[in-house]
C-alpha cells in the first residue's frame, strides 16, 4: 500500500528531501505563496510547528506558483523571505506543482485518498499525513492554521 512516505520532494536547496524520514511524525503538508492575501497564515504555521514540534509536528511548506503567480521568485527568493519575514524554520520543499497533469506525485496520490477535498483550491491548503504515511485530512486555504479544527487534528496525530 503506498503511502505519504513512499514520495520524496526536493528541498528548497536543492537537496533531497524523501518523506520517509518523517516516519512516525505527522506532518502538515502546505502549499505557500510569498505574494497571496494569505501570505500571513505564515504566522500561525510557524506558531503551530513551535507549539507542536517537540511532539513530532513537522510542517512543510511546498511553495508554488500556480494560483495567480503569487510565487514569482526563485527557490532562493523564497527562503530568504520566509525566512526574514517571518522566521520559517520548517523545512520547505522548492517550487513545486501541486494540482492538474503537472502535480508532484504526492499531491496526486493524497487527492486519490481523499477526494476532492485534498486538491488544493488555492494558496495554505492544508493536508494532514499521520505518524504512518497514511492521509488523514485536507483543510481549507483560509481556515487559519490556529484554527481549532486543526489544532485538534493534529493532536490526534500526535
Amino acid at each position: 500500500m503506498t503511502t505519504a512516505h513512499d514520495f520524496s520532494f526536493t528541498a528548497i536547496d536543492g537537496t533531497p528531501l524523501p518523506l520517509s524520514q518523517f516516519k512516525g511524525r505527522p506532518v502538515l503538508v502546505v502549499n505557500v505563496a510569498s505574494k497571496c492575501g494569505l501570505t500571513p497564515q505564515y504566522e500561525g504555521l510557524v506558531k503551530l510547528y513551535h507549539d507542536k514540534k517537540d511532539g513530532g509536528l513537522v510542517v512543510l511548506g511546498v511553495p508554488s506558483n500556480q494560483f495567480m503567480g503569487q510565487e514569482p521568485g526563485t527557490n532562493e527568493e523564497i527562503a530568504t523571505f520566509c525566512s526574514t519575514t517571518f522566521g520559517v524554520d520548517f523545512p520547505l520543499t522548492a517550487k513545486t506543482d501541486v494540482k492538474g497533469d503537472t502535480a508532484h506525485p504526492f499531491y496526486k496520490w493524497i487527492k486519490q485518498e481523499l477526494g476532492e477535498p485534498a486538491d488544493p483550491l488555492w494558496n495554505f491548503h492544508k493536508l494532514l499525513v499521520g505518524k504512518d504515511g497514511q492521509a488523514l485530512q485536507a483543510f481549507d486555504p483560509r481556515m487559519d492554521p490556529l484554527a481549532p479544527e486543526i489544532v485538534q487534528a493534529v493532536d490526534g496525530a500526535l
